[in-house]
């Protein structure tokens, strides 16, 4: 039998994503992806696998899921309760889930998007140069109860791996630099975008997150005549109330909108993994800063194989004793290979 993954139960926003897709824009499909890429990476390098290849993400709640071959799992994102037949779960780490056993996904501690990795990655098809479901458009969509998910040969065999991350699931501090239509807004609206305390709403999806606060809005005269022009994730839009939505995976492709200002990449998942009610606020970089704080952030992306380390656990409760790697905690220094076979 092909190795497959199946979903007895899901939650309703389950769906299969990896990094998303580039050189749609201009036809009119958003990058997409997942909502948390940094997700993606932390998943690959507790599996010493490739970045490429797909997780499920699961938006609020995961799900009840049987492998159909023993197979190696790490859980990233938003954290979530998670156990095998009855045993409990470390998030940020690799387990091995062995043929039969049930792995049970509940709701999320904090956050918003829980991700479930596997080794050897998904092995569905392609759809314009990548396996993630864009909902917004259409292509493919999400996962239902009875799925069946193929899973690609799997090239490593350690388990019992953990990753310490750092939290963006509770809102905080997000940086800004300023967008196309910034110089629109007086620099008292600016000031106090920037000095204000903005709630996470409820309303919010895979397109992007309402950012409400107390006070009038910041609604720029001459706002609703800005010509429609391309929209990437990260732009902050300012509706016609004066309401501030961040775009994040499956943002439009174009819109009238005026932006306030576009969310630093590295930042954006700390905007889609807020939970409801989180606190955010908005702080504006000069570009020069921007590019550094993207060049760091991708250095530490490169780096998070070597972060990695054995997951403590009292020996007696584990019944996969012997497919611990109980040495070291370095299973590659690239991310971006496979282990050796």
């Amino acid at each position: 039998m092909r190795r497959k993954l199946i979903c007895h139960s899901v939650g309703p926003g389950v769906s299969i994503q990896d990094l998303g897709r580039s050189g749609t824009l201009a036809f009119g499909l958003s990058r997409g992806g997942a909502a948390d890429r940094m997700a993606i990476f932390e998943g690959a390098a507790l599996l010493g696998q490739s970045p490429e290849h797909a997780a499920i993400e699961m938006s609020g709640m995961g799900g009840v899921f049987e492998a159909t071959e023993d197979m190696r799992i790490a859980l990233t994102g938003a954290p979530m309760k998670a156990d095998i037949d009855g045993t409990r779960l470390t998030w940020n780490a690799s387990h091995l889930l062995q043929a039969g056993a049930r792995l049970t996904l509940g709701s999320v501690i904090k956050g918003s998007y829980g991700y479930l990795h596997l080794g050897g990655g998904v092995a569905e098809p392609m759809r314009l140069g990548a396996q993630s479901a864009h909902l917004a458009a259409g292509l493919g969509g999400a996962l239902g109860q009875g799925a069946q998910i193929a899973i690609g040969a799997d090239r490593g065999t350690h388990t019992g791996m953990t990753l310490a991350v750092t939290s963006r699931f509770d809102g905080g501090e997000v940086r800004v630099t300023p967008s196309l239509q910034t110089a629109y807004f007086p620099r008292n609206t600016l000031d106090r975008f920037e000095n204000t305390q903005f709630t996470r709403d409820a309303r919010g999806n895979r397109m992007g997150v309402k950012m409400t606060s107390k006070g009038q809005g910041f609604l720029v005269e001459g706002g609703l005549v800005v010509l429609s022009e391309i929209i990437v994730p990260g732009d902050i839009q300012v509706t016609g109330d004066g309401t501030p939505f961040v775009l994040i995976a499956e943002s439009q492709t174009t819109g009238g909108y005026p932006r306030i200002a576009t969310v630093l990449p590295t930042d954006l998942a700390r905007v889609a993994q807020a939970g409801v009610g989180a606190q955010i606020r908005f702080r504006f970089v000069p570009v020069e800063e921007a590019v550094e704080i993207h060049r760091r952030d991708m250095a530490e992306i490169h780096a998070l194989p070597k972060r990695i380390q054995p997951l403590v656990r009292d020996p007696s409760t584990i019944a996969n004793l012997s497919e611990f790697q109980l040495i070291s905690g370095v299973t590659s220094g690239n991310i971006h290979e496979e282990e050796p076979s």
